[in-house]
């Protein structure tokens, strides 16, 4: 049986001389926490190195984008690179559609909304249904001022479905795109300037038009007073939007460069506006000649239209 003295830990009766051969050796208690090398932190202090580790990324970084739930970007032609573009929920989407509808003074819809997680999926729905709102609102609107003349016979006009779609996706494709070019090459000769992604001025072209949705359905009411009015308000809401977002953008360049910016910014918004009106709702109404019906006898007979007494 043994004793107690012989389940004791023996300590080792050489360490000292171990110590006193090698005094820089290392030691290691179970008490103390394990401490990194004098050597090894000062190769992480290294000048530059914190920069690279940003940059490149760290081990406790992959494991908090891990565990945040984020993914490396994919390559551009996979799939899942366009998907992200498409990851938002329908409450991000609303507060960005209620963030254009209703600007709040002095707030950049960018930072306010977009830089979080800038979408396509709120700007290509918005666009779709914009196109398709103004297509069947104007051949209400054709249909009902016409609406009660015998010689009218209503044919619905399908091209405007056609020429609306192109007329809105390349406002919200062509113009962003100009415009992020122009503000990379005025970043390159003035540095303060505030640089956006091209993505999200697509993102804010995008939902800068849901106004025009619930206005082109207005628009129907056969009042060009009405319909002045409506454009005009929807313009200045919208133009509002690009105006607080793009202006803290151009402001620190030359004066006449951002003014002019702006204000070609603001005048493109409303030739879109102006350029639907006029073609969709406002279109000149043509004079329908009165039918011919040939009679029995071989003769031909036109119809007369009632005159009232008051043009007699």
């Amino acid at each position: 049986m043994a004793t107690v003295d012989d389940l004791k830990f023996q300590e080792f009766d050489d360490a000292a001389n171990l110590l006193a051969a090698n005094p820089d050796a290392t030691t290691i208690s179970i008490d103390e926490p394990v401490e990194i090398p004098k050597n090894q932190h000062s190769r992480l202090q290294e000048p530059g190195r914190e920069e690279d580790d940003e940059l490149l990324g760290t081990d406790d970084s992959d494991k908090t984008e891990l565990l945040a739930g984020q993914k490396k970007s994919a390559p551009f032609w996979t799939f899942e690179y366009y998907q992200t573009f498409f990851d938002v929920d329908t409450y991000q989407v609303l507060d960005r559609i209620k963030g254009s509808v209703f600007p709040v003074p002095g707030k950049n819809f960018v930072r306010l909304y977009i830089r979080s997680n800038p979408d396509l999926y709120g700007p290509f729905w918005i666009c779709a249904t914009l196109v398709f709102t103004i297509a069947v609102s104007g051949n209400l609107s054709n249909f009902f001022i016409h609406l009660g003349k015998p010689t009218y016979h209503y044919v619905p006009e399908f091209r405007k479905v056609s020429i609306a779609a192109t007329a809105i996706y390349a406002y919200a494709w062509l113009i962003p795109l100009a415009l992020w070019g122009f503000l990379m090459w005025r970043n390159s000769k003035v540095m303060n300037i505030v640089s956006y992604s091209f993505l999200e001025i697509v993102c804010v072209y995008g939902y800068s038009l849901f106004i025009y949705i619930p206005t082109a359905i207005l628009w129907i009411i056969p009042q060009k007073v009405v319909r002045w009015v409506l454009v005009m308000f929807s313009l200045c809401l919208s133009g509002s939007v690009l105006v607080m977002t793009f202006w803290p953008a151009v402001r620190d360049d030359n004066r006449r460069i951002a003014l002019a910016t702006v204000g070609t910014i603001v005048l493109l918004h409303a030739l879109l506006a102006v350029g639907c009106l006029a073609y969709f709702f406002d279109a000149p109404e043509l004079d329908f000649p009165a039918p011919i019906i040939p009679a029995h006898n071989g003769t031909v007979n036109k119809i007369t239209m009632p005159v009232s007494p008051s043009v007699q």
